[in-house]
């Protein structure tokens, strides 16, 4: 009898169905549209600081670089060449390698990293920068500082003064080759040849990013030469998402020798046993190894503005307001709907209290009315739901993450934030200007879905609510009114 009085009803009364399901399947739209662009935001964010990291690493450890004191300069890397006494043009070359980013730290300190409690893994890795000057000189023109005449981090040309010549800059990284599970180069994959052996500790081999290899029509089997020395090319890596970490991949020894930074690393990449636990790893790590910085995935998370950071914050602030002010809208609607139609129903359920029916009868046949027409909202909200999320995956709008900037120096505790790219600094180079552009996605998580099928019950069980205190309050008597 319930569920053919039932449907019966929903039958006779489409369009007052149709309106208080409309409404709560708005709500429930656009609770699942914003939960799901606030989950692509968290994939983006994810996807902009594995560019930095690599998979797999929860935290770097690091020596902030010291500000030069009162009275001192920067001292500038210099490139001298010999001048020929007869006068006539020369081609000569000069390469420079300078650690980039920070101060060294001990190669040690990757193992007592290692040893803290809490830390699954530690690797060290060496950032350096790479200046290669190439061109014709004439007698008189004997030095020539980086930066002036015009050349920049990426390179640039210097001519007069009796010369002629290029300035190419390039970023390199020592890494493990050992311990390739941690590290700036997991965020990138091997497209062409190999990556490093792990017998290739001390070898002359190197892996290059493919828009730098592009860049210079180099691929395996080529040689690329540094400060002198060949270099085998044995792979072409491609980041996954963002920049890549560096220009060109060395074993770590060779990035030490070449560097003059033996038993050095700028950067060591942590991760921890437990993801619910790093808070408690770094303390323990900047406690016990003095003169560090520890930064977490959280401390980098905090400087990303730009477009999806904006877009981060309107999702998870203005977003979740509105889906809550709308929800709480299409409920009270809901209910206020379903009580009308309750009163405009008082002489059928007072004839049927006249026949016998008992107060909670008549309860359950309203509620049990509104809980369909909450099902039904449901169903449509999260039909409207995954269609915008859908479109929204589809159109992928791009949004631009800029990194560092006024947080850094909070993030990075003094230091500064560091980010991967190619064109100067490695792997945590400075970044406050530079900018990384993500498409946005819109995921829909089953958790999303769960959400969506409570709100329809809970928006249901509100205009249930609603209606049966109405219909408990009738009395036979109340048709009978209505009749005269």
């Amino acid at each position: 009898m319930f569920f053919t009085y039932l449907r019966r009803e929903l039958r006779r009364r489409r369009k007052a169905a149709l309106v208080v399901a409309s409404g709560l399947a708005l709500g429930i739209a656009l609770v699942i549209v914003v939960n799901s662009v606030s989950s692509g935001m968290n994939r983006a964010q994810d996807k902009v600081l594995e560019s930095l990291y690599g998979l797999g690493t929860d935290m770097t450890v690091t020596k902030a670089a010291e500000p030069p004191g009162e009275g001192e300069t920067v001292r500038r890397p210099r490139f001298r060449f010999d001048a020929k006494d007869e006068g006539d043009d020369a081609e000569q070359s000069s390469d420079i390698v300078m650690v980039q980013g920070f101060e060294t730290l001990a190669s040690s300190t990757v193992a007592e990293v290692a040893q803290q409690e809490g830390v699954a893994g530690a690797v060290g890795g060496l950032s350096v920068n790479v200046m290669k000057v190439n061109g014709e000189f004439k007698r008189g023109a004997v030095q020539q500082k980086p930066g002036q005449g015009g050349p920049g981090a990426g390179g640039g040309a210097v001519r007069g003064g009796g010369a002629d010549f290029d300035v190419d800059s390039y970023t390199a990284y020592g890494t493990d080759v050992a311990h390739q599970e941690l590290g700036p180069l997991t965020s990138s994959t091997i497209t062409s040849g190999r990556t490093f052996k792990e017998n290739e500790t001390d070898a002359r081999v190197a892996v290059l990013d493919s828009a730098y290899a592009k860049e210079k029509d180099l691929g395996p089997g080529k040689k690329l030469t540094i400060s002198g020395t060949d270099f085998e090319i044995i792979g072409i890596a491609t980041a996954d998402s963002g920049d890549a970490a560096a220009d060109v991949y060395l074993p770590l020894a060779q990035a030490q020798r070449l560097a003059d930074a033996k038993d050095k690393v700028t950067t060591v990449y942590v991760q921890a046993t437990d993801s619910q636990k790093i808070d408690g790893v770094k303390e323990t790590i900047r406690k016990n190894i003095s003169g560090t910085t520890v930064t977490t995935s959280a401390d980098l998370a905090e400087t990303v503005s730009g477009s999806l950071s904006t877009a981060s914050d309107l999702a998870s602030g203005v977003g979740k307001w509105l889906s809550v002010l709308v929800l709480a809208a299409a409920f009270l609607v809901a209910g206020l709907l379903t009580s009308s139609a309750v009163s405009r129903r008082v002489r059928e359920f007072g004839t049927l209290k006249a026949l016998g029916w008992r107060s909670g009868r008549v309860t359950r046949q309203v509620a049990g009315e509104a809980l369909v027409n909450g099902l039904v909202g449901g169903a449509l909200g999260i039909a409207l739901g995954l269609a915008g999320a859908w479109l929204i995956t589809t159109f992928s709008p791009t949004l631009t993450a800029q990194l560092g900037g006024a947080g850094a120096g909070a993030a990075g505790g003094g230091g500064g934030l560091r980010v991967a790219g190619p064109g100067g600094g490695g792997p945590l180079r400075d970044s406050a200007d530079r900018a990384l552009d993500i498409a946005l996605t819109a995921p829909v998580s089953l958790t999303t879905i769960g959400l969506a099928v409570t709100l329809a019950v809970a928006g249901g069980l509100v205009a249930g609510g609603f209606g049966g205190w109405r219909a408990s309050r009738l009395r036979p008597a109340d048709a009978l009114r209505r009749v005269e």
